[in-house]
């Protein structure tokens, strides 16, 4: 028996003719800036003070905010229920207000939790090991396994639901406007951390001596603020798209994917295909690349180029910048190509229209490709590595930002190609559980990037006698890690990977009707 998985119907027919407008693709955005400005306030407002305000190792505060990182094993789960359980009617814009409503609750209380935390700590005048401390941890990192959870229930469906409403051949320039709203959203937090910490550092009390009361007053407002900002944003964001654009929109094919794709053979299917193993070490190996230098880029700022703390926490604007400008052109003109031609057409309403022609050639630059553009960006990225490790020999901070600059277009390019071959790497009939197999490898490789960049950084500092060379070795390390990224991307091919996932699904359903 043969089940043919791709096969149209009149309802599809209808559906691709359906075209998302620009004014929906900004609101789609909408929801990742909320998430952007959720992972700022997160890891770095509540980072920032249980380490430098409230005397908590930076052990134990880095183990309990990796644990959010460590339970993305749910997002291949959320992304399969998504696939097979409508909740409320949805398959996935319900899924998404649920983990952000989740999220947020979690998050503020976690801040309370944290209070509980440092009032304790203070009290025994540092860190003591007792009952106390390891209970009030151990819920922290409970609160913060459940955020994860949650951002895992609304991200996953959120990514599965782009690949419902779009084509392949439209996907580009969605994905570089929604991935912009991410970096914008952490671009806000930013700043809304600098508002917060400016108002702790007018209290004019040392750090690590500021009373709770002062501390409490701003960062509750603000945590009691922005998740009822970001559920709103969620809320906007997701309105109606569901429903007007999703392939899940179709009955029948509802009833269909119920009926047939449950968890185990989804997961028989995700671990078929050669493609996806090859795929998931990529995406594995490109994230670890790329933010191992989470955990050291500030304190470089700091100890080699003299910058004080407001100045060090600047260069993520730089980076962020360099990265809008790497969606850009990625999604818009480097992916699907650009004509730029010699005449400008000018109409008047009512009277006349007159060409212009422009005093330069004809230029057209074909398309490049997603596989061609994610190499680009992974080539680009080693070699702004390589002008970081410069900039320190000349410790001119003007140096510094101008590569941070070029390393943001570089990681913005490379991502943009990077989540477009991801996309296409995904099954329709298993959409989300794909997603979050995708999520998963991001989402570990991200905790474990940060955690080992620490690392070899204290490597790093045990062999050279300068700070520079120490540093230089985790930015050296990930500029290797790029051409690494490359020698996988290298194997992989989308042909193949849709191939066999189609027998995977005939085989899996076959399997099951025969016993």
């Amino acid at each position: 028996m043969t089940i043919d998985y791709s096969a149209g119907s009149k309802s599809d027919s209808t559906f691709v003719k359906r075209q998302i407008r620009l004014t929906t693709i900004f609101r789609l955005g909408l929801f990742n800036m909320g998430l952007g400005l959720m992972a700022v306030l997160t890891l770095a407002v509540i980072n920032r003070v249980m380490i430098s305000e409230l005397g908590i190792p930076a052990t134990i505060t880095g183990g309990i905010l990796a644990t959010s990182l460590f339970v993305a094993p749910a997002r291949v789960w959320f992304g399969q229920l998504s696939d097979r359980k409508p909740l409320l009617g949805k398959h996935r814009t319900n899924y998404v207000l649920l983990g952000t409503a989740t999220f947020g609750f979690a998050v503020f209380l976690a801040v309370q939790v944290m209070w509980q935390l440092g009032a304790v700590v203070r009290a025994n005048g540092g860190w003591l090991w007792n009952s106390q401390t390891i209970g009030w941890s151990a819920l922290l990192a409970l609160i913060m396994a459940i955020y994860g959870c949650a951002v895992s229930c609304s991200s996953t469906p959120f990514t599965a639901l782009l690949v419902d409403i779009t084509e392949e051949s439209t996907r580009s320039k969605l994905i570089a406007i929604v991935w912009s709203m991410l970096m914008v959203g952490i671009v806000i937090g930013g700043v809304t951390g600098s508002i917060v910490f400016k108002r702790i550092e007018a209290v004019g009390v040392a750090a690590g001596n500021i009373p709770l009361e002062a501390l409490q007053s701003s960062i509750n407002t603000v945590f009691a603020i922005v998740p009822f900002l970001v559920i709103a944003l969620a809320f906007i964001a997701t309105a109606g798209v569901e429903k007007k654009y999703s392939r899940f929109a179709i009955g029948k094919t509802i009833d269909n994917r119920e009926d047939s794709i449950t968890i185990s053979q989804a997961l028989k299917v995700l671990t078929t295909s050669r493609q996806t193993g090859i795929f998931f070490t990529f995406l594995s190996v490109l994230t670890i690349g790329l933010f191992m230098q989470e955990a050291v880029l500030e304190p470089y700022g700091g100890e080699v180029f003299g910058m004080s703390i407001g100045e060090t926490t600047q260069l993520n604007s730089f980076w962020g910048i360099g990265i809008l400008i790497g969606y850009s052109i990625t999604g818009f003109f480097i992916i699907p190509g650009i004509t730029i031609k010699n005449r400008y057409r000018l109409t008047i309403p009512n009277s006349f229209a007159i060409n212009v022609r422009l005093p330069i050639p004809n230029i057209h630059i074909p398309p490049l490709g997603k596989m061609r553009a994610t190499k680009i960006g992974c080539v680009t990225v080693a070699l702004s590595f390589g002008l970081i490790i410069l900039s320190g020999f000349t410790q001119q901070p003007k140096i510094l930002q101008s590569a941070m600059v070029l390393f943001g277009i570089a990681a913005g390019v490379a991502t943009v190609g990077g989540i477009n071959l991801m996309l296409d790497l995904t099954a329709a009939e298993t959409a989300g559980t794909f997603i979050g197999a995708w999520g998963l490898a991001q989402a570990m490789s991200r905790g474990i990037a940060t955690f080992v960049g620490g690392i070899i950084l204290d490597i790093g500092k045990n062999i050279f006698a300068t700070p520079l060379m120490s540093y230089s070795l985790v930015f050296a390390i990930q500029a290797m890690a790029m051409f690494v990224a490359i020698a996988f991307l290298d194997r992989v091919n989308v042909k193949e990977f849709k191939d066999n996932n189609k027998m995977a699904l005939s085989t899996v359903m076959e399997g099951d009707l025969d016993g």
